[in-house]
């Protein structure tokens, strides 16, 4: 969600019909666009914090700068103000996949996603499937909801870490290297891809690397691997810097995303539009993402995902297509064109045609 927030604030930043304030909390640092701006008083990290800036800080300061529409980028919103609201819903994980959120802030989302939807003139989702999911779990009239996809911008000379760094460092070893960037969470279906690489012949098994944020499934992930006797095989290695992630894409021979749901799934655009080939599930949105551009598999079936694996390691034309078809997709899905699609949404919340 900060990938989008961040980009879709610089592709609007850049057009003459927006003229764009930026409501942040406490730690909005230079990252941003320079545009005019509204700190409030909140840490984000802190969940009821976070309730109170969205519900009480945001309608005061959109009503002081004279908003005509309040856009809330992280699925949830002001339910007061007499300003226009537009919100993003990204997912509705909370409700499809309940694991991903919980406790507090999984009741949290439970009240305050619909109450956004139901307050908001216009809803904005990344994917068609999202806009289904609303109109069928929500409730949400399909006219209302207006879909805006994500796009995967790469640095044009990105600095990388070079392999035999990343290998020694992260103690890969010499096998080739998946990539799975995935949060360590049940709905993103690790345990299966796990079952999928023991099931490999042991000659053509590859290292499967899952980095980013530390989370209790991490445990669950580690004794199914030994229980699988590929311990060696898996490493999950904290946030890594932007150096090391582009280095792990350059070394990686495919990444593989085998999630049971989606709201977009960025990690596969991201990893096509640097010419990595993928497989990933036919489920959610990810097809509307891949196209015909990765391999997709039911993911519920560990043979499907292994069998994916195994043709990416071994067929080396494919792989090849792959990373060309990635390339031509991803240069399709752009942040210009999310933000064209963002400012008709106002337009629309506004009254205009």
């Amino acid at each position: 969600m900060e990938v989008y927030a961040r980009e879709l604030a610089r592709a609007l930043a850049a057009r003459d019909d927006v003229e764009l304030v930026l409501l942040g909390n406490r730690l909005l640092d230079d990252g941003w666009p320079d545009v005019a701006r509204v700190v409030m008083p909140v840490d984000p990290r802190r969940r009821v914090e976070w309730v109170i800036g969205d519900q009480v800080h945001v309608p005061r300061a959109a009503a002081r700068v004279g908003a005509d529409v309040v856009h809330s980028l992280a699925s949830t919103g002001p339910a007061a103000g007499r300003m226009a609201r537009v919100t993003t819903i990204h997912d509705l994980n909370y409700k499809l996949v309940p694991d991903t959120h919980f406790g507090v802030r999984g009741l949290g989302m439970r009240v305050l996603v619909p109450i956004a939807v139901r307050r908001s003139r216009r809803v904005i989702v990344d994917a068609e499937s999202t806009r289904e999911d609303l109109h069928q779990h929500l409730g949400v009239p399909r006219v209302k909801v207006d879909v805006a996809p994500l796009a995967a911008r790469v640095p044009p000379d990105p600095e990388a870490t070079p392999e035999p760094e990343l290998r020694a460092r992260l103690d890969l070893g010499d096998r080739p290297i998946v990539l799975s960037l995935s949060a360590k969470r049940p709905h993103k279906n690790l345990p299966r891809l796990l079952r999928a690489v023991a099931a490999l012949e042991p000659g053509l098994r590859p290292v499967l690397v899952v980095p980013g944020y530390p989370t209790q499934h991490e445990d669950e992930l580690r004794l199914l691997a030994a229980k699988l006797g590929i311990p060696g095989l898996l490493r999950m290695p904290p946030w890594l810097p932007a150096a090391d992630l582009e280095g792990l894409y350059r070394a990686a021979a495919c990444m593989v995303f085998p999630s049971l749901y989606e709201g977009f799934g960025l990690p596969v655009l991201e990893a096509m539009a640097r010419g990595v080939p993928v497989a990933c599930a036919r489920w959610s949105s990810l097809p509307e993402v891949a196209g015909d551009a990765a391999l997709l598999f039911d993911p519920e079936d560990v043979d499907a995902i292994g069998d994916a694996v195994e043709r990416l390691l071994s067929d080396t034309e494919l792989a090849a297509r792959l990373r060309d078809a990635g390339r031509r997709r991803a240069a399709l899905f752009t942040w210009e064109r999310t933000a064209e699609l963002t400012v008709a949404s106002y337009r629309r919340a506004l009254g205009a045609p």
